[in-house]
């Protein structure tokens, strides 16, 4: 079996092709070759492995020839985030929808060829919900729940789905689009994304930082743990195609908490001087993203899959800590936790 990683180099999309070369399988076949596509070149590790191979560059440039890899499926994780693609519209419909299309294009011009459809899994995101007078968000949004996005990169992701639903249609791809709920705790410094703070309120107290959290302590929001987002997306990818329940994306399981209540895990892990790192200083940009983002989510698409989310907040936490011990994301300090 012979599979690609857009985003390979990606946080998501390092943790999956670990999970994937550690089992050494999908869907009962052995994984052969593990291509992994990114501007950024994927970590030592990963390509020490024989199996796996890099290519490095801007994405939309190496659609054809990725695509002319003799390709069983594809896991399309590239993507600029959410504040990259409100600041900077051109980016984002490049980065997002553009090179979308081209892979699209040319796993359908395999088909065409002769080539036997590739398995397709597109990792859309929750921000394809939003408020709108004349769709009303729910408290809690769901698989049917009708996508109204408030930014334009849940605008893109929508788009995107739906290429993939018509694509898979018309049989040049076996498509799959999984919403993903906020990942965190993400490693390393902030990104673009205005969703960054939710993992910044929590790695940088852990590694003795002070961090702003910019939106208010009530803020409620849908997320999930690494684990649980990787397991997600190869269930998903392995299930048969009347398992998936038709060719409109779903939600991938939440864990549905509040500010504060990431705050009192945090307390709770690590005690309340690291707590105490966190100041509240309001950012109406961000805030005003967030706003435009359902408070909460449920999956049961997912659930019949037999895929849970987190069991609550500390043991994401917890999760985190093990990976920066075990050096699973490269090193990341925990100056901040009392051992």
């Amino acid at each position: 079996m012979n599979l690609l990683i857009t985003g390979g180099a990606g946080f998501v999309g390092a943790r999956l092709a670990r999970a994937l070369l550690a089992r050494g399988q999908l869907g009962g076949r052995p994984i052969e070759r593990l291509h992994l596509a990114d501007q950024a070149p994927p970590r030592p590790e990963l390509v020490a492995d024989a199996r796996v191979v890099a290519h490095t560059g801007r994405l939309l440039d190496q659609c054809e020839a990725l695509a002319a890899l003799p390709l069983d499926g594809v896991f399309h994780l590239a993507s600029a985030v959410s504040g990259e693609c409100e600041a900077d519209f051109d980016l984002g419909l490049r980065s997002n929808l553009d090179t979308t299309r081209a892979l699209l294009d040319a796993l359908r011009q395999r088909v065409q060829g002769g080539a036997r459809p590739a398995r397709f899994v597109f990792s859309s995101s929750i921000a394809v919900f939003g408020p709108d007078p004349a769709v009303p968000l729910p408290q809690v949004v769901s698989d049917d729940t009708l996508p109204a996005p408030q930014t334009s990169y849940g605008t893109q992701k929508l788009v995107c789905e739906h290429l993939v639903a018509d694509y898979t249609r018309k049989g040049y791809i076996d498509g799959r689009a999984v919403r993903l709920m906020t990942v965190t705790v993400r490693p390393g410094r902030p990104n673009g994304a205005a969703s960054s703070f939710f993992s910044g309120i929590i790695r940088e107290p852990l590694a003795g930082e002070a961090s702003v959290c910019p939106v208010p302590v009530e803020t409620a929001h849908p997320v999930s743990s690494p684990a649980r987002t990787v397991e997600g997306l190869i269930a998903v990818y392995e299930a048969s195609r009347e398992q998936f329940l038709g060719r409109t994306a779903m939600n991938l399981p939440a864990l549905n908490v509040t500010v504060g209540q990431m705050l009192d895990a945090l307390e709770q892990v690590a005690g309340p001087a690291v707590r105490a790192r966190v100041r509240f200083e309001a950012d109406a940009r961000i805030a005003g993203i967030v706003e435009r983002w359902p408070r909460a989510a449920r999956s049961p698409r997912a659930s019949a899959l037999g895929l849970e989310g987190d069991p609550d907040f500390a043991s994401v936490i917890r999760q985190y800590i093990a990976d920066c011990e075990t050096g699973a994301d490269g090193e990341q300090a925990l100056r901040g936790l009392k051992r």
